[in-house]
């Protein structure tokens, strides 16, 4: 459950970004490519950002897992 929060946090992040920056160009289409550079590095920051959380996540949804015995043979 955890790593599907931490997926769809991320996931709002990128949509987040993407719509703002689309905004932002249709407003100032001279500026477009300047815009897009900037949201593209802001979509790669938060994919960054978000690994270590996943990573957090997903070994806290495997522990539960096991203690719980529900679990698959890994």
């Amino acid at each position: 459950m955890r790593l599907l929060i931490e997926t769809t946090s991320i996931v709002a992040g990128l949509i987040a970004a993407w719509v703002i920056a689309s905004f932002s160009a249709w407003a100032y289409p001279r500026g477009a490519a300047d815009i897009w550079l900037v949201a593209y590095v802001c979509m790669a920051t938060t994919v960054l950002l978000g690994i270590g959380s996943v990573r957090r996540a997903l070994r806290r949804d495997r522990e539960t897992l096991r203690r719980n015995g529900t679990a698959a043979d890994d």
